[in-house]
């Protein structure tokens, strides 16, 4: 191998993060930093001009014989050919395979010279070639144009796990053997111990040896968020959970994920999944000999399949379950947390709203008002001589009286209207949009039905109350704010008890409204 000269395309590469400062560092003074030899360097050099052709490819690749050897081999695979007719030059397998193509195998043969691999890096090469063979399937189907362009980019996205472990070969010694990491977890420990995962790092050695900008941009996102408005990166980021599947100790489950995967893409239907496994099974093993690799044994896809959409089917009822689970729980949550702020605003004896949420009903309420130049009515009620009715019939007997008095109250108002217990034995009601001639027609409506209705009974009597009644309506004063309208029906209530109680006061016409009422 020999020190890179080649131009450096690394500053045009868009990374989704930019490399940290000292893996940067550390990569450039790696002295194991994979390069490439000199016929890489030249068939790069002539893929970054204007217009490459076959007769250039051939002329650079044919400096390294077995290099075209290999290159023609390539050509004559079952993966490339679809005749009986051989081909003997390197000018017709380069023509045969594509100029795509043909860097794919250039790049692919040099890396993996003389390199002594273990298991690990052995499948991450293996898991590069069945995710390009997966690549250029969805390509074909979907964006036929960029098939070679795919195959190229998928066939080296993770080349940035060469340079990883040659810069950092202890701390990664333990990532890249843990054959049960999948790939999506290995990107995430990379994060963590590089700030990066190797599909960046890959991008920019690629960038770094001087491949054309676009092919190294498709490595630096083959592992991102799945990009549905570009065909030809989402090829590429598909081909690699599918290759995670075919080479999973249990691949069923894994499938189930790449399943649920494609039904995410609207373009799902151009292809079969069963037919994609099947053309990785029939072209794997040309392709990995080509790269002097032992493919992975043959499997049942028909059989796979089937297992995966049971499993599919089996987690879909699973979380169906959970999902339904789940939502009743929710419901009860959502019932709870109501009834927990219904009793939160309630008062616990009379049903009714409970002073705090009086007042913060009514100060909206107010707001409202002067925002919108509307109306409103507040009616304060009190119960006369209450203390007497609890020291004579008792502290029960007066609850029981309050309780009847607040389900009057609730019977009487209507939709909109608010009734609520201020303390003790008094009670307020707001009344929306109604002047003071209204609320005195409800005031005189609870007078009347108190008058009718006893409030409670004991033994043979009946316990009947009368109230004290003040009223204030929000245009008949210059409130400045709700505690002032409050404080205003207030007043004319206590006018009431001075006169006597068993009556009804409206703020501002004191003594012209006093109703009396059968004490």
């Amino acid at each position: 191998m020999q020190v890179i000269k080649a131009k450096d395309n690394s500053k045009d590469l868009i990374l989704t993060a930019e490399l940290p400062t000292f893996l940067v560092a550390d990569l450039l003074q790696c002295p194991t930093l994979p390069t490439l030899p000199s016929v890489a360097i030249n068939v790069l050099k002539i893929a970054r001009t204007e217009q490459p052709s076959v007769t250039d490819f051939a002329s650079a690749i044919e400096r390294d014989p077995a290099l075209t050897m290999r290159i023609i081999t390539l050509a004559n695979s079952a993966f490339f050919s679809h005749t009986h007719t051989k081909v003997h030059s390197c000018q017709e397998a380069t023509a045969r395979l594509g100029l795509d193509a043909t860097l794919a195998a250039v790049m692919s043969f040099s890396l993996l010279q003389n390199k002594g691999i273990d298991a690990h890096y052995q499948r991450i090469w293996m898991r590069s070639i069945v995710a390009s063979l997966a690549a250029r399937y969805l390509a074909i189907h979907l964006c036929p144009d960029m098939a070679g362009p795919v195959f190229t980019a998928a066939l080296l996205q993770d080349i940035g796990i060469m340079a990883l472990r040659a810069t950092y070969p202890k701390e990664s010694t333990d990532l890249y053997l843990e054959a049960a990491l999948s790939h999506r977890q290995l990107s995430e420990s990379e994060q963590r111990l590089f700030g990066c995962d190797h599909s960046q790092v890959g991008a920019w050695l690629a960038a770094k040896w001087g491949v054309p900008t676009p092919l190294a941009q498709r490595i630096c996102d083959s592992h991102g968020e799945y990009n549905m408005a570009a065909t030809d990166i989402l090829c590429i980021q598909l081909s690699g959970p599918i290759a995670d599947a075919w080479l999973s100790s249990h691949p069923a489950q894994s499938l189930v994920t790449v399943i649920r995967e494609f039904q995410t893409y609207e373009g799902a239907h151009s292809f079969s999944l069963g037919q994609l496994l099947e053309n990785i099974q029939q072209q794997l093993p040309a392709l990995a000999d080509m790269l002097q690799m032992a493919a992975p044994p043959l499997q049942d896809n028909e059989s796979l399949l089937a297992e995966a959409q049971q499993l599919l089917f089996r987690q879909t009822l699973q979380l169906n379950a959970r999902l339904d689970a789940q939502h009743a729980e929710l419901v009860s949550l959502r019932q709870r947390q109501d009834e927990l702020e219904e009793r939160s605003r309630t008062d616990a004896l009379t049903g009714l709203a409970n002073r705090a949420w009086l007042e913060e009903k009514l100060r909206k309420r107010f707001v409202l008002c002067q925002e919108q130049s509307r109306i409103m009515s507040v009616v304060f009620i009190d119960l006369d001589h209450f203390k007497k009715l609890n020291d004579q019939y008792g502290h029960q007997m007066g609850d029981l009286v309050l309780e009847n008095f607040g389900k009057t109250l609730q019977a009487l108002i209507r939709e909109g209207d608010l009734a609520g217990r201020w303390g003790g034995e008094e009670f307020l009601i707001i009344l929306p949009d109604e002047n003071a001639t209204a609320a005195l027609v409800f005031a005189r409506r609870i007078a009347q039905r108190l008058e009718r209705t006893p409030m409670a009974h004991n033994d043979q009597e009946s316990i009947h109350v009368s109230v004290s009644i003040g009223i204030a309506c929000l245009e008949d004063g210059g409130f400045g704010n709700a505690d002032e309208l409050i404080d205003a029906a207030d007043k004319s209530m206590y006018f009431i008890k001075r006169t006597g109680r068993g009556g009804i006061a409206v703020y501002g016409e004191r003594g012209a409204s006093i109703m009396p009422i059968n004490d």
